[in-house]
């Protein structure tokens, strides 16, 4: 394929229509790109020749139009000092220089042409370029989203399942264990004999209370007379 069936593939191509119907677009995208910088490279070489071209051409065209001027100086010499043959001559090559100036100038427009053509390729393909680019970035991002989403998922899935569930249900049972295990260490244990002294200061005072409360409750509520 050469390189302006290429460029004028790449520039008529729906990128977006290309991308939805590709199997793999981040695939599909990066060769795009790859493309596109060969064939870019390709033209701004061709448009560096051009100019290349361009700029011999004028020196020619310099060189032409100095010669034309000096033949066009040795003829008016050569009438001055009556020497026809000489003016013929010098005014011969005078046109075959300007003959030559002027095939150069339409070399020029042609090579100015190209130049401008090849300019305006570039700046399409650029754009085109940087759109792809875009697209890439913003395809990468996609990608790097949808990769966190399903690992997330994934750890949703795995902490539902139902051996990690079992596993929460064995530690709650043995921390059960551990709380009745703790409660039975001082079960059964007879206390000191400050404790059993505390205990009996603790229970006198209840009963004390027991019977104010029993007797404020009385006076409330005085027996039926018989």
């Amino acid at each position: 394929m050469g390189i302006f069936t290429r460029f004028r593939d790449i520039v008529s191509s729906n990128l977006n229509t290309m991308l939805d119907k590709a199997e793999d677009p981040e695939k599909l995208i990066k060769l795009m790109i790859r493309e596109m910088e060969d064939t870019l490279i390709e033209i701004k070489a061709s448009c560096a020749g051009v100019l290349a071209g361009r700029k011999k051409l004028r020196r020619r065209l310099d060189d032409a139009n100095g010669r034309e001027k000096y033949w066009q100086e040795m003829a008016s010499l050569a009438v001055d000092k009556a020497r026809d043959d000489l003016a013929r001559e010098a005014l011969g090559e005078k046109r075959h220089f300007a003959e030559m100036s002027a095939g150069i100038k339409h070399e020029l427009v042609e090579h100015d042409d190209m130049v401008d053509q090849y300019q305006g390729d570039i700046r399409q393909l650029e754009d085109k370029l940087h759109n792809a680019r875009e697209k890439q970035r913003m395809l990468v991002q996609r990608h790097i989203r949808a990769r966190r989403k399903r690992r997330a998922q994934e750890q949703i899935r795995r902490v539902d399942n139902f051996e990690t569930l079992t596993r929460f249900d064995s530690l709650e049972n043995r921390i059960e264990r551990m709380e009745a295990e703790a409660d039975l260490v001082n079960f059964g244990r007879k206390p000191t004999l400050k404790e059993a002294f505390d205990k009996l200061y603790v229970d006198g005072d209840i009963e004390k209370e027991l019977a104010a409360l029993k007797s404020s409750q009385k006076s409330k509520n005085p027996p039926p007379v018989q």
